[in-house]
C-alpha cells in the first residue's frame, strides 16, 4: 500500500493517490511524475533553469520573491521569453548573498541539486528525474517554456473528455450503418472493428484504399478493404508515389479518434463494393462515391442529435472518469493562467459532459464553469482560427443566446473567432497554449494562422509506449540481424567488385586480389550470399510482426518501418510543440515547466546506431 500524497492548493487540502504511483505498483515502471517535476525531453540534461536577480522583477511573491511580468521579459539563450520567470530578491538575502555558494558552478549545481533531492525524499516528494520515461510523459518537439503562457486553451471532445472507443466510436458506427442501411446498402452481418485502424492512416478514395506513409510520404503498408496487401502489391500499386494531404479530393487523414468508426465502415463497404453487392442494391457507385455515401451517413448521425442524445441520457457508460484531470487544470488556473473552453459541441452537451466528467472531483462544490475565464461552444473549428464568425451571449441555462460584439471574462458563448479572444483577453500568438486532439482543425491551424503554442493530446501513446517496451528484446534481436547482413554485405561487394574488374581485364583494389585464385574468389562469395540469403529468411518475417503488439495489421503509431519515422510523427513534429496521451499528465508537472525539445542527432553527428548494443555491452 502506497502512502497517498498530500498538498495544499490554496485553501483546499487534498489526498489522494497519484495513478503513476498505483501504475509503478502494478507494473515494471517506477514511480514516475511529481507535480514539481523540472522536466527535460533529453533525459540527460536538464531544462535551463533561470535565477536572475531582481532588477527585472516588477510583480513580488514575498519578501525573498518576485516574478517577471510580461513588460520586463527578455528572451533567453534558447530564444524563450524569460516571462513569469522567478527571480531572488537579493535585498532580502540577508547579507548572505553568496555566502556559501563559492567555487566552480558546475559543482555547485551538483551540490544544490543532491541536497534539494533529499529534501524532496524527505517530504516524501517522488524525485523529479524519474519522470524522464513514461507512458504518462509529456513530450517535446520545440521548446515551450510554460511560465511565458499567459493563456491556456483547451477542446473538450477527446481532449478534456475522453471516451470509451469501443462505446463512443461503436455507437457512432451503428448509427451510421442504420442510415446507410436506409438508403439500400447491404450492411447486413457488418460489426464495428476498432482494431481494423488508428489514427495516423491515410485513405486513398480513388483505389478503395487504406495506407500508412512514411514521414516523407512514401507508402509502407496498404488494406484494400478489409485485406492486408503484400509488400509486392503494394510497391506495384504506388511504386514511388507519394500520399500529398493537399490533394483533398484523393487523400484523407485520419486526424482524430472521431475518424475510426468512418473509416471502418468505409473499408467493410469497399469489400461489398468489390463483391457488386453495393451496385446490386443502388446501383453503380465508385470508392469515392462510396466515401461521399458512408462521410454523409455519418454526418448524419452527428447533426440529428440522436447520438448525443443517448451519451448525454448515459454518460457514464461512454466516458472514461479522470479525477486527476479537474486538479490539473486547478493547477495552471491557481498559477495565474487564464484558462479557455473552445469546442464545436453546443452549449446543451457540453454543459452535460462537463459536469458529469468535472463536478465531482472539484473541491469546495465547485463547478466545472469556475475553472474557465472564457468557454466557447459551438466554435466552428477550424473556421474559428481563420476567420471572423459572429458572436453570440449564452445567458441561460436553457441556451438562450443574444448577440455580442465583445467577450468579458467568465463569459459564455457561441461562434466568435480566435481573434475575439486575442482581443478580449489582451494576450496573442505565443502567449497562448492549445491543447486538442485533432491534428488539423485543433494544432494545425492555431498553430498556421495565429502562431499559437501547441499540445496535442493522443490517448494512444500509452498503448503505443508499453508496446515499445514490450518488443525491446525483439527489436534489439531484428537490429542485430541487419547489422550482420549489412556486415555480410559489404564484405561481398568488395569482393563483386574485384570480381567485376577482373572481368574486364582490370586490376582488382590490390594486388593481392587481382592475383586470388578465381575458385577461392567464387567460393567465398557463394559462401557471403547463402549466409546473407538465410539471414534474410528470419529478417522478412520478423520485421512483418514488427509492432504488432501495438496493432497486428499497422504495427506502432509512431514508425512506418524499423527506423522510419510515420506521417502521423512528422504531422506531430511539425504541428505540434509538445504531446501527451491525457491533460491530466500535467498534474505531474508544474505550471512552470519549461519543456526542451530532445536533441535530434544528424546522420553524419553520431555514432553509428549499429553499433549502440555492443557499445553498451
Amino acid at each position: 500500500m502506497h502512502t497517498p500524497l498530500q498538498w495544499q492548493t490554496g485553501s483546499y487540502q487534498f489526498t489522494k493517490f497519484s495513478p503513476l504511483t498505483t501504475m509503478a505498483a502494478s507494473s515494471s515502471f517506477t514511480p514516475i511524475f511529481s507535480p514539481f517535476t523540472a522536466f527535460s525531453a533529453n533525459p540527460k540534461k536538464l531544462a535551463p533553469f533561470r535565477c536572475v536577480a531582481g532588477e527585472k522583477a516588477a510583480v513580488t511573491t514575498g519578501p525573498a520573491f518576485s516574478v517577471t511580468p510580461s513588460n520586463k521579459s527578455d528572451v533567453d539563450y534558447l530564444g524563450e521569453s524569460t516571462k513569469g520567470d522567478f527571480n531572488v530578491n537579493f535585498d532580502n538575502f540577508g547579507g548572505k548573498r553568496h555566502a556559501g555558494m563559492e567555487g566552480p558552478i558546475e559543482e555547485l549545481a551538483k551540490l544544490e541539486a543532491d541536497e534539494a533531492e533529499r529534501l524532496l525524499r524527505d517530504l516524501g516528494i517522488p524525485a523529479p528525474f524519474s519522470a524522464t520515461h513514461s507512458p504518462r510523459g509529456i513530450f517535446c518537439t520545440r521548446t515551450l517554456n510554460l511560465r511565458s503562457i499567459s493563456a491556456i486553451g483547451y477542446d473538450m471532445d477527446y481532449t478534456l473528455m475522453h471516451y470509451n472507443v469501443m462505446a463512443w466510436e461503436g455507437r457512432a458506427y451503428d448509427y451510421c450503418m442504420e442510415n446507410l442501411k436506409n438508403v439500400g446498402f447491404p450492411v447486413d452481418g457488418l460489426s464495428f472493428d476498432p482494431n481494423l485502424v488508428i489514427r495516423g492512416l491515410v485513405i486513398d478514395k480513388e483505389k478503395g484504399n487504406l495506407v500508412k506513409a512514411d514521414r516523407f510520404g512514401y507508402i509502407k503498408r496498404a488494406m484494400h478493404g478489409t485485406t492486408m496487401l503484400s509488400t509486392r502489391a503494394v510497391s506495384e500499386i504506388y511504386g514511388r508515389e507519394l500520399v500529398d494531404l493537399r490533394n483533398e479530393s484523393r487523400w484523407e487523414f485520419l486526424n482524430t479518434l472521431f475518424s475510426v468508426s468512418e473509416a471502418v465502415a468505409y473499408m467493410q463497404l469497399v469489400d461489398r463494393l468489390d463483391e457488386g453487392a453495393v451496385e446490386a442494391a443502388i446501383g453503380p457507385l465508385d470508392y469515392k462515391g462510396l466515401y461521399k455515401a458512408v462521410g454523409k451517413a455519418l454526418f448524419r448521425a452527428h447533426v440529428e442529435g440522436q447520438l448525443k442524445s443517448e451519451i448525454m441520457s448515459k454518460p457514464e457508460l461512454f466516458v472514461e472518469p479522470d479525477p486527476d484531470l479537474p486538479l490539473a487544470l486547478l493547477d495552471q488556473k491557481e498559477a495565474g493562467k487564464k484558462l479557455l473552453l473552445i469546442t464545436n459541441s453546443d452549449f446543451h452537451y457540453t454543459d452535460k459532459m462537463m459536469r458529469h466528467s468535472f463536478n465531482r472531483f472539484l473541491p469546495n462544490d465547485m463547478d466545472w464553469r469556475d475553472l474557465f475565464d472564457m468557454v466557447i461552444v459551438s466554435a466552428r473549428k477550424p473556421e474559428f482560427f481563420q476567420m471572423s464568425h459572429p458572436m453570440y451571449e449564452v445567458v441561460t441555462g436553457e441556451g438562450l443566446m443574444r448577440p455580442c460584439f465583445k467577450a468579458c471574462t467568465g463569459g459564455l458563448y457561441s461562434g466568435g473567432s480566435a481573434q475575439m479572444v486575442e482581443s478580449s483577453l489582451g494576450v496573442q500568438g505565443d502567449e497562448i497554449l492549445y491543447v486538442g486532439d485533432h491534428i488539423y482543425t485543433d494544432v494545425s491551424q492555431s498553430k498556421v494562422h495565429l502562431r499559437w503554442r501547441t499540445a496535442l493530446i493522443c490517448r494512444e501513446l500509452e498503448d503505443e509506449y508499453t508496446a515499445l517496451i514490450g518488443s525491446r528484446a525483439h527489436r534489439a534481436s531484428l537490429i542485430e540481424l541487419i547489422n550482420q547482413k549489412e556486415v555480410l554485405g559489404d564484405l561481398f561487394n568488395q569482393l563483386r567488385l574485384a570480381l567485376q574488374r577482373r572481368m574486364k581485364d582490370r586490376p582488382a583494389q590490390t594486388f593481392a586480389a587481382t592475383k586470388l585464385d578465381d575458385q577461392e574468389l567464387t567460393e567465398s562469395m557463394q559462401k557471403l550470399l547463402i549466409v546473407m540469403q538465410k539471414l534474410d529468411e528470419k529478417i522478412a518475417p520478423m520485421l512483418e510482426t514488427d509492432g504488432e503488439l501495438f496493432n497486428k495489421r499497422w504495427g506502432f503509431l509512431s514508425r512506418a518501418g524499423l527506423w522510419d519515422k510515420s506521417h502521423l510523427m512528422r504531422q506531430i513534429e511539425k504541428y505540434a510543440d509538445i504531446y501527451t496521451s491525457r491533460v491530466s499528465n500535467f498534474l505531474h508537472y508544474t505550471p512552470f515547466m519549461y519543456f526542451r525539445s530532445q536533441e535530434q542527432n544528424l546522420a553524419h553527428d553520431s555514432s553509428s546506431f549499429y553499433c549502440t548494443h555492443s557499445d553498451e555491452e
